[in-house]
């Protein structure tokens, strides 16, 4: 087989990174937040997500050339912190007392340093100090991180590092060509940084800094310059001098304007201007002729010069969500240009408002990333719009002083999500918080939501939770597009907010003189409270729910059988009124009061939160007209009419009722067929499994969807992998290999895990199979002859049991993993030590997950061309740490050190069972090996079987 190739990149491309955000599904990572989409990761530039990566995943950037990494370990010569030509002590608690200590012994092999990586989380005047000895202790650096981000707040936030400047004396680095400082809080740029004459890459990302210093320009070699997420209000007109720069990232800071001299940038091929105050550009970009991306979504802009749509290279611009009306005709119809989000062809306000009427302040907008958990409001009010598509509008006024709002959105589950019986849940659940701070206005919030597939008689509401109560708050629908819809709401206070779908309610302030309420789907249903029925105003609320004739004579066997809507009824205050209150309910469909047998006729009773319906008809006095049935009642409950010839009604009615709130459902268990330990497990409504399939199976096979079941909406349940297969990561929703779920009928029940077998897969495939089994997982997990037995018990746990199979590894080289890639057969190691053969590297890839970077680096791929891996190969984990092991692996061939050196890179990356895993496959090698000997005759005459001669042996071999 040929040699796997990547297409080649542009240059400097290795520069941007997507890794802080990562896959929307990766092995066996799990990350709150939102994945950006597929096209807009070649956006995002290595500044803006470095500070995220893990500690243990340490970087720097490194000189091409060098093709392995020895570790160097205790005894004479360097110390075991300092790894070939890289120093990287931002892994170590304490790094600048260990860089001290280092410089204190004058070794000879500082001097060989080229890459120093540092924590700024230390005493700030310790980290001066420490930085004053890098010069002369290190004068050869090339690359210096000296980055915060590491530490994490109570909140989970990122903090910044201690670093506020430099010490002069860093200028005399002559050979540094790359310098990071994210993450910090740095205000004005260190005035050493601009006499750093051979910078090609500066990293300014997560700082505080308002203004860029003119001498900037004197940076003639740079080529990537971020300083994302600042405060940067306006830019120096010496930008333009810099004239190899090919990548600038000014995204998320204050700038109203840019300067004219931007357009002097001649080889720049990627700007980023997103989330900004820009209202205009000026006409010199149209002098960029070598740029492809120009980002300017999310900024204030009301016009374009046309000229942008001339520049001969542009493949990307985004004019998403800024305030463009209209847009010049060589750019309305560029197929380039992304327009979402802008009022285009709407009428201004200034055209509508007559004339003198005073023009209102523009609103602040913030627009958040997916990085950010919090925002600041002043009392000028602003319009936030989250990263997971959440907007909130604060008035002027709302706040008397500047707060910080944190948000987190919510995986729902039973402990987060509260549900009515026949409510269902559309929305994650979003939490902002401080908790009940409240304000002085009330503050507007807008929700998406998952479109509901029945409105008949229903509504979507809003409900939050305040003192450890829940309440619904009065809710508007916008619809943006067919499928895009948002419920929008006035609130109070901060807390949690998720959309529900629940039956119409109709409510009142009943005063003691008393008063009528009806049901607005429901016209026959009515409550009438008399005077004095209570002495206070109190609130009382009603829910009706309708049943279809044909399930219950389904259910019932009856084919006269007929029921009244169902009615709940709620109050606040006492739990009785003091005069009894009339209760009107039509009568059942196909029955009336003149052709009634009045012994089939039952008024049903429930007392929440009890499950069983008690017949109260010989309790009460029934009042039949035409069409209605009337009675009186003091307390309030759920009441319902059967019309029947049965006589165990309570019971039927109980039956009846679950079915109401029953969902029909099947469950799918399949695998990825590119990769086989890769399952996505899902549990689909019934009338939806067609179209996903269809959608599924050109990536997916697996076996047919589970018989229909039924669950209520909130009801848990989990999946348990068995017959040898488990789950082969540790997950927050997954319990001694049991992954949890929660069924919510208009959300996607969705989840998908990789699996792995402790069976000897060479020597064949591995049958197992996934059961899934009602509730939460418990204790002690049911064994699977216990849930056998289960299986036809009338209450069983048991659901359904779905076959998976993990194919032969033999044949993952034509099938599965390696199937879209053409590899070089190899054979790492030798016999007596044992080999790695292509199989074992797609295993071990299999394993590495995002923490393949640490790996590469311990291996001694050098930091650009990790950071190429990781800009090519953007949209496919599995795709970079592939493309990572096998470059190595060819550049190892002949190498007898080789797997030795990859075992080492995974115990130092803290892969110690995969470390493992590849020793056991040596040592099975070895012992194949061996085998082999003795089957050929080849052993020594220790080695060969009692009562065989050596020269019995050796002949097969001869022959």
């Amino acid at each position: 087989m040929g040699r796997w190739n990547p297409a080649p990149t542009p240059a400097h491309s290795s520069l941007c990174l997507c890794s802080r955000l990562g896959p929307c599904l990766s092995r066996p990572a799990w990350r709150v937040g939102t994945c950006l989409a597929p096209e807009d990761h070649p956006w995002v530039m290595a500044a803006a997500v470095e500070g995220l990566e893990p500690r243990k995943t340490a970087s720097a950037s490194e000189d091409a050339s060098r093709p392995a990494v020895e570790t160097v370990g205790a005894g004479p010569g360097p110390p075991p912190l300092l790894v070939g030509n890289r120093l990287n002590l931002d892994l170590y608690p304490e790094g600048c007392h260990q860089l001290l200590h280092l410089c204190a012994q004058h070794g000879q092999h500082l001097l060989q340093v080229e890459f120093l990586r540092l924590s700024t989380h230390e005493d700030p005047q310790l980290l001066e100090a420490t930085l004053a000895h890098v010069p002369w202790s290190l004068p050869r650096l090339r690359s210096l991180v000296l980055k915060g981000g590491q530490n994490r707040g109570a909140l989970g936030a990122c903090l910044q590092g201690t670093l506020t400047t430099l010490p002069t004396g860093l200028s005399g680095l002559a050979y540094l060509v790359h310098l990071d400082l994210s993450f910090n809080s740095l205000e004005t740029l260190p005035a050493c940084v601009p006499q750093l004459r051979s910078l090609d890459a500066l990293l300014l990302s997560h700082n505080r800094l308002s203004v860029l210093p003119e001498t900037l320009g004197a940076l003639g070699v740079l080529t990537f310059l971020t300083v994302t997420h600042n405060r940067l209000q306006k830019l120096p007109t010496a930008l333009g001098a810099l004239s190899a720069l090919q990548q600038l990232d000014l995204s998320e800071n204050l700038l109203d304007t840019l300067p004219p001299e931007i357009g002097d940038l001649s080889s720049l091929t990627e700007l980023n201007l997103a989330s900004n105050r820009l209202q205009s550009l000026p006409a010199s970009l149209a002098g960029l002729r070598s740029l492809r991306f120009l980002i300017l979504h999310s900024n204030l802009l009301t016009s374009v010069p046309a000229s942008l749509a001339h520049l001969p290279l542009l493949t990307r611009l985004d004019l998403r969500d800024n305030r463009l009306r209209d847009l010049p005709p060589e750019l309305l119809d560029a197929p380039f240009v992304r327009l979402q989000g802008n009022p285009l062809g709407e009428a201004s306000l200034d055209c509508l408002s007559p004339p003198g009427t005073p023009q209102v302040l523009e609103m602040p907008s913030l627009f958040l990333t997916s990085d950010l958990d919090s925002f600041p409001v002043t009392p000028q009010g602003c319009s936030v719009t989250l990263a997971c598509g959440v907007r909130l509008q604060f008035p002027a006024g709302a706040t008397a002083a500047p707060i910080t709002i944190h948000y987190r959105l919510w995986m729902p589950e039973p402990g987060l999500v509260s549900l009515g019986p026949h409510d269902s849940l559309l929305s994650s659940v979003l939490e902002l918080w401080p908790h009940g701070v409240a304000f002085q206005q009330d503050v507007s919030l807008w929700l998406l939501f998952v479109p509901p597939r029945a409105r008949r008689c229903r509504e979507v509401v809003v409900r939050t939770r305040r003192d450890n109560s829940w309440s619904d708050l009065e809710t508007h629908l916008e619809e943006e597009a067919p499928k895009r819809l948002w419920a929008r709401c006035q609130v109070p206070h901060f807390s949690w907010f998720l959309v529900v779908l629940r039956p119409v309610s109709n409510a009142c302030l009943v005063p003691p003189e008393g008063t009528l309420l009806c049901s607005s789907g429901h016209p026959g249903v009515k409550v009438i409270f008399p005077p004095g029925a209570t002495e206070e105003p109190r609130h009382v609320s009603m829910q009706v729910v309708r049943m279809a004739s044909r399930e219950l004579q389904a259910l019932l066997g009856e084919p006269e059988a007929a029921v009244s809507p169902l009615l709940c009824l709620s109050q606040s205050g006492p739990p009785s009124f003091l005069q009894p209150v009339t209760v009107q309910l039509p009568l059942p469909p196909g029955v009336t009061g003149f052709s009634l047998d009045r012994s089939r006729l039952y008024l049903l009773h429930r007392a929440p939160p009890a499950a069983t319906w008690d017949d109260i008809t010989a309790q009460v006095v029934l009042e039949l007209t035409h069409l209605h049935a009337r009675f009186q009642v003091t307390r309030f409950s759920w009441y319902w009419l059967w019309y029947t010839t049965k006589t165990c009604v309570g019971g039927l009615a109980r039956k009846a009722w679950e079915r109401l709130r029953l969902h029909r459902v099947n469950l799918l268990a399949l695998q990825r067929r590119r990769d086989p330990e890769q399952v996505l497990l899902q549990c689909l409504p019934h009338n939806k499994v067609d179209a996903t399939l269809r959608r599924l199976l050109e990536r997916y096979r697996g076996p047919e969807p589970s018989d229909t079941l039924q669950m209520f909406e909130g009801e848990e349940f989990f999946a348990a992998f068995e017959r040898g297969i488990s789950v082969d990561a540790d997950r927050p929703d997954c319990v001694e290999g049991r992954v949890c779920f929660v069924f919510y009928s208009h959300l996607k029940n969705v989840k998908e895990v990789y699996i792995t077998t402790a069976l000897d897969r060479e020597a064949q495939a591995v049958r197992g199979q996934v059961s899934f089994y009602r509730g939460s997982v418990p204790v002690e997990v049911p064994q699977e002859a216990a849930a056998a037995r289960q299986r036809k018990g009338a209450d069983a746990l048991w659901m359904a049991t779905l076959p998976i199979k993990l194919p032969r590894l033999q044949g993952l080289k034509a099938h599965g993993k390696g199937a879209s890639f053409s590899l070089a057969p190899l054979n790492l190691g030798n016999a007596e030590t044992g080999f790695l053969t292509q199989s074992n590297l797609l295993s071990v890839a299999g394993r590495l997950g995002p923490d393949w970077p640490a790996v590469a680096l311990h291996l001694g791929t050098p930091y650009r061309e990790l950071q190429r891996i990781r800009h090519e190969f953007r949209d496919d984990l599995d795709g970079q740490i592939r493309h990572m092991l096998f470059s190595w692996a060819e550049r190892q061939a002949g190498h007898p050190g080789a797997v030795e050196l990859l075992v080492q890179a995974l115990e130092q990356s803290d892969r110690q069972d995969v470390a493992e895993e590849v020793r056991a496959i040596l040592e099975l090698g070895r012992h194949k090996y061996q085998d082999s000997i003795r089957r050929t005759g080849l052993a020594s005459e220790d080695a060969a079987q009692p009562g065989t001669s050596a020269s019995q042996s050796t002949e097969p071999a001869q022959a």
